[in-house]
């Protein structure tokens, strides 16, 4: 990893104040465990908590389910490896939960309950663990739409990137900093994110979903979310992509790929992509 040294001084003082409070606080004497999904967020938190802690007393647990698609899987054992921690993979059973499958606005605290109650009984006395942590930064400490922040609170789930201030824009450049394999990866909300509230979470539409975004990624797109209304695809890409998306020879090879998925149709979404499109409206407050 590269040093943290070519961060900006603002930058620098927020990480210094993040390995101060995991060196006082209950990981300060003991292990941690980050609950690790392979995106920025929890990979800048995983690499500074070796920072504070170093790597025998950090390790990385990762909860496998249907909404982790495989190539999520496969970039979050890339990023564990080359921070050099190990990874411990947990089977979540989410679905087995009726409140997570109604998949109303508060599904991803059902799914966050779930995580974290798996950590807590096949994890914390195994691996000898003190404290747990995860990775929501500042922006999302903010936000209306995080419920699964409550069931961290229930948990006693440390967020460390919150307390010390690092918002999105300072973990993509602690990303940057450390030559982090995921620090320009887009933004990957699980696959649940992608269905509607009050339409049911199933298997079979994660999987359709997965499919599509994997097909549209072979592409060229990176950036995207194709989101499940029954037989309609809503394709949600970058504004600046709209033009090239909705214009052949691109069209054609998109109307394929997501075809390929067991889409009747497909919709591009003017709005291009929509953080929080539906859960926000239901917090009352709008997408961004």
């Amino acid at each position: 990893m590269m040093s943290l040294a070519s961060l900006p001084t603002a930058d620098r003082r927020m990480v210094e104040r993040l390995a101060a409070d995991l060196g006082s606080g209950s990981a300060g004497s003991g292990r941690i465990g980050v609950a690790f999904s392979g995106g920025v967020d929890s990979s800048v938190l995983l690499a500074l908590a070796v920072y504070a802690l170093g790597r025998a007393r950090t390790v990385a647990v990762l909860g496998v389910s249907p909404s982790l698609a495989a190539e999520e899987w496969r970039q979050a054992r890339d990023v564990a490896h080359f921070v050099g921690v190990p990874l411990i993979e947990v089977e979540t059973r989410e679905q087995e939960r009726l409140d997570y499958r109604r998949n109303g606005p508060d599904r991803c605290f059902h799914c966050k309950d779930e995580l974290f109650t798996r950590i807590s009984h096949e994890v914390v006395a195994e691996h000898g663990l003190t404290a747990v942590a995860y990775g929501e930064n500042a922006d999302d400490a903010r936000r209306p739409d995080r419920p699964g922040a409550r069931a961290a609170t229930d948990h006693a789930v440390l967020r460390p990137l919150a307390d010390a201030g690092i918002d999105k824009a300072a973990v993509r450049r602690i990303a940057r900093a450390l030559a982090l394999p995921c620090a320009d990866k887009p933004a990957a909300p699980c696959l649940a994110s992608r269905i509607p509230h009050f339409s049911d979470v199933t298997p079979e539409k994660l999987a359709q979903v997965e499919t599509a975004e994997a097909e549209l990624r072979r592409l060229g797109l990176e950036d995207l979310r194709v989101r499940h209304h029954g037989d309609v695809a809503r394709l949600e890409v970058p504004i600046a992509n709209i033009v090239a998306v909705a214009g052949d020879p691109l069209r054609e090879k998109v109307l394929r790929a997501v075809r390929s998925a067991g889409f009747r149709f497909v919709a591009l979404d003017l709005a291009g992509i929509q953080s929080g499109a539906f859960t926000l409206p239901l917090a009352g407050a709008a997408g961004d």
